[in-house]
């Protein structure tokens, strides 16, 4: 099946999504987001992968010992590469997504987690 314009905007409008409303990021988009997201289009990252990368990534930035510094705020798309890599060689379960999601959803409602992670 070939690939067509629509295809490439709602995956990259998709994506841009998911980068906005992770928590821990400014929720701002940029050219260099909307290009990585076409990159990771014409490399073939499905759409789950990178929900995947952005629920766990969100769930290792959030799940910090109390006393521990905040951390500044994603500001690129591109902070996620390494967590989309390594989830590309071992997707997690969907229950284990759901399980995360559930965990950041909680932290959210308590006022802890400036963002929630919405499923597509």
């Amino acid at each position: 099946m070939e690939n067509t314009q629509a295809d490439l905007k709602e995956y990259v409008d998709t994506v841009l999504e998911l980068y906005g409303n992770a928590p821990g990021t400014t929720g701002r988009i940029r050219s260099s987001d909307r290009r990585l997201a076409r990159d990771l289009y014409h490399r073939g990252v499905s759409l789950c992968i990178v929900e995947q990368s952005m629920v766990l990534a969100a769930a290792r930035r959030s799940f910090r010992a109390p006393g521990a510094p905040p951390l500044s705020p994603v500001r690129s798309l591109h902070y996620f590469i390494p967590v989309i890599e390594e989830v590309s060689v071992n997707p997690l379960s969907k229950e284990y997504t759901m399980y995360l999601r559930r965990k950041l959803v909680k932290i959210h409602s308590a006022g802890t987690a400036t963002a929630s992670l919405k499923p597509p």
